[in-house]
Parts: C-alpha cells; structure tokens; sequence
C-alpha cells in the first residue's frame, strides 16, 4: 500500500548520530523497531507496573503489556491513515522504556529526590535510555535510533518549548530542558518547537486509548468499582446498554469484556474520523507540513475529548486514590526514598559494571544523576528485592 505524501519515508529521514549501511531487508525504521524490542530496558517492562505493583496480580497490565497495546493500535491507526506504520510502532514501542519502578508513584518520589540535581522526568530518561544506557553495540552506546524515532519520543506529548508547547512534559521560556533530554537534543537537533510527526502523534493517542480503556478493566478487575457505576458515565454507559440489548442475560465477564471492547472501538474510530476530516481540510503534503501546523493533527474530537476526562477524573478518585491503592503508594514511595540516599551516600553498593559511571562522576550532581539511572532502570521485583537486602 503506498503511503500518503504526509507519511514519513525512512529514506528521508535525517538519519542516525552513527552513520551505518543500509540494511539489505529492513528499512530503517523497521531496525529501530527491532532494536527496542531486543534492548534490555524493553525487556524491564515486563516487571514494571502502571498503577498495581507487580506481586498484586497476573492479570493486571504491566509495562510491557500497555506497550504492546499501544503498538497495536497505533499500527492500526497509522496504517488506515496511509501513514508509516513502522515509525509508528517504533515510537509506541519506546514511549515508556524510561519509566521507573512502582509506576507514577517511583516518577513522583524521583522527581521529588532529583529536584536539587536537575530533576527527573520519564519522557526524557527514555531518550537517556536509548543514546546512553544500553550498552551492547561496539560501535556506539544507545541504540543509534533515527532522527524521527527520537523526535517521537521526546514530543510524545506534543510541543516541548515555543508557544505550542502545553503538553505534561513541556518547558516554560526561560526554564532550562531536563538534562537528559538537553544532552540527547545537543547532538541530534529535535526542533523541540514544533509538533511531531503524524506517526509519532498516532503513537500518543494511541497511549491514551489503550490506558482509558485497559484502567477501566484492571480497577473492575480489582473490586474498587462495579459496571455499575460504569453505567453512570459517558462513553461506558451507551457501551453497556448496547451489550445489554444485544446479549440479554450475557455471562458477567463476557459483558465486561463486550463492553470494554466497544469502549475501545469508539475511542479508535473517533480518532481515525477526525485525522481523515483534518487532513482532507489541509492537504499536507510533507512530514514537515505536518510538524509546522498549530495544533495536532491526530487527536480526539472534542466532544469524546470532554467525556474522556469525565471517565479520567472518576478513575482518578476511584482507582488512583483508591485507600488501597494509596497504602501500597506510600510503600513504595518510602524503598525508593530509602535506597536512592544510601546509593548516593555509598555508590560502592551499586554493581560492579556502574563503576566507570561513578568514577566519571565529578561531583554530586554528576553522581546523583548515574545512581538515578540505575535506581530508574529497576524493576518493581528488584527495588523490592534490594530493599530487602539492605535494609531488612
């Protein structure tokens, strides 16, 4: 199928910070792909959690499992829209390689513990992740990724300075950019200013549809709601009621999934409507086109916009300050405040392959910054495991 004019091309893009031949069965994009699948921080996110920590249950989504459902819808989005769906899954791939254990609750502790050392922000420590951290090519450290794989990670939520710039991750004028993502931009030039590419876009709203749609499950999964309260929102209600009418009398966890599945298939079909309808009103007719508007191109409607954050702010209440979930927040919060200060205090106790990192570090900040990488890089399991190890 041939790609739309606004599609990115892997032969046009700006290329890697490592110049490599071209591959004789892969395009570049694809090899991106296949580099994150096959890094070890990839392979972490099978241990990292979203908002249950990793012992509280299977059948909760991980990491990894949020991962691939992003890639699969951003890949049938992309795909519907002529677009790249290789750079698409690329980006979706990496999204979330930079997040730290425990979820949200780690970020937040972090960030907190970062702020006298330049901060800390996951978006930006995935970048660190594939220019720094992963360590397995002779030729380079990272992954030597292309241009518009970076650029799609690091405006994954749109703009990150100029007047566009209102996304989680964006910088006020005058406020300097996480360090990790100033380092990886000095080399490679994100144009930090604009938008990203319409692949990358997909790969963003794809995170959203499959976290609204897979924290619908998990929280019924955990007891913290019922599909009866579903019933009293917008989007799940009509999701249900159909199921009703359709299959009267249905088993209760096939009407869940039934429901969820429609929840899903409104959220995706919104979105593809709205690009077609953009994109037939401004006929771009490059990649950077795309990057120079004033606004995203792959997005909600606003009306679906407005009955998302209603189901947000109800799962917020319900699920994300659930008592529960609260208590187990403030466990968590208290091992990584325990094992971060000791790592800076005695970077001796990290392994023996961070040594060089240490010994390179030239005063605390330096070193704050490598005992955050390795702290970041743990898994739920492992800071457990560490915890417990040092501290009974």
């Amino acid at each position: 199928m041939a790609l739309a004019p606004y599609a990115c091309q892997p032969e046009a893009s700006r290329g890697r910070l490592y110049p490599e031949d071209l591959s004789t069965f892969r395009s570049d994009f694809q090899r991106d792909r296949d580099r994150i699948i096959h890094s070890s921080a990839f392979r972490r996110l099978k241990h990292k959690t979203q908002v249950f920590v990793e012992h509280e249950g299977d059948y909760y989504r991980t990491r990894l499992t949020h991962t691939i459902e992003v890639a699969q819808v951003a890949r049938t989005i992309a795909g519907t829209l002529g677009l790249n769906t290789d750079l698409a899954e690329a980006v979706a791939l990496a999204h979330d390689l930079g997040h730290p254990p425990f979820g949200h609750t780690g970020e937040d502790a972090l960030a907190e513990l970062m702020k006298p050392y330049g901060g800390f922000d996951h978006n930006a420590q995935a970048l660190r992740i594939v220019t720094s951290l992963e360590r397995h090519y002779a030729g380079f450290d990272g992954l030597n990724l292309t241009w518009d794989t970076l650029e799609g990670m690091a405006k994954h939520n749109g703009p990150v300075t100029g007047p566009f710039a209102r996304g989680a991750h964006s910088v006020v004028e005058g406020e300097p950019l996480p360090y990790a993502l100033a380092e990886v931009n000095a080399l490679m030039d994100l144009d930090l200013s604009t938008f990203a590419s319409a692949e990358a876009q997909v790969a963003a709203v794809a995170d959203d549809v499959a976290y609204n749609h897979h924290d619908l499950h998990d929280g019924l999964r955990a007891g913290l709601f019922t599909e009866a309260d579903l019933m009293e929102l917008p989007v799940t209600g009509p999701a249900f009621a159909e199921v009703d009418r359709a299959f009267p009398g249905l088993d209760p966890m096939r009407r869940r999934h039934e429901a969820l599945r429609r929840v899903f298939g409104v959220m995706v079909e919104d979105v593809i409507a709205v690009a077609r309808t953009r994109l037939q009103a401004s006929q771009p007719q490059s990649p950077d086109e795309i990057r120079a508007m004033e606004g995203p191109i792959i997005r909600f409607s606003k009306p679906l916009f407005q009955n998302l954050k209603a189901i947000k702010g109800f799962l917020f209440t319900r699920m994300y300050r659930a008592p529960t979930v609260v208590t187990e927040r403030q466990r968590v919060t208290a091992m990584v405040n325990d094992l971060f200060p000791l790592f800076l205090r005695e970077p001796a106790l990290l392994p023996p392959e961070w040594a060089p990192d240490v010994a390179r570090a030239g005063d605390e900040t330096a070193l704050a910054r490598v005992v955050l990488d390795y702290v970041a890089g743990m898994t739920d399991r492992f800071a457990i495991q560490e915890h417990r190890r040092l501290f009974g």
